[in-house]
This record gives C-alpha cells, sequence and structure tokens, in this order.
C-alpha cells in the first residue's frame, strides 16, 4: 500500500468511527485535546523555571 491508500483507508476508518460510535468518537477527542493542553501547560512550566 503506498501513502495514498494509507490516506484513505485512515479517512475512511474516521469516518465510520464517528458514524457508528459518536460518543466514543468525541471522547477520543475530548482526552486528545486534554493531553495537549497538559503538555502545553508543562512546557509553560519548564520555560519558566529556565533562569535568565
Amino acid at each position: 500500500m503506498n501513502k495514498k491508500h494509507m490516506k484513505i483507508a485512515a479517512i475512511a476508518f474516521t469516518a465510520w468511527y464517528v458514524i457508528s460510535r459518536p460518543e466514543g468518537a468525541a471522547s477520543l477527542v475530548n482526552n486528545a485535546l486534554s493531553g495537549l493542553g497538559t503538555a502545553a501547560e508543562s512546557l509553560s512550566q519548564f520555560m519558566s523555571a529556565i533562569p535568565s
């Protein structure tokens, strides 16, 4: 499989998952965004702790 086929398969799987399990998809997105927020906060704390 080349990259084009993998991209189409990923899009199809995502669409199927959102249609068949919307609550699960929403939870997955919520958890991913929460994780990104936590990572950004940790990076901010790290940068603030570096002496200038």
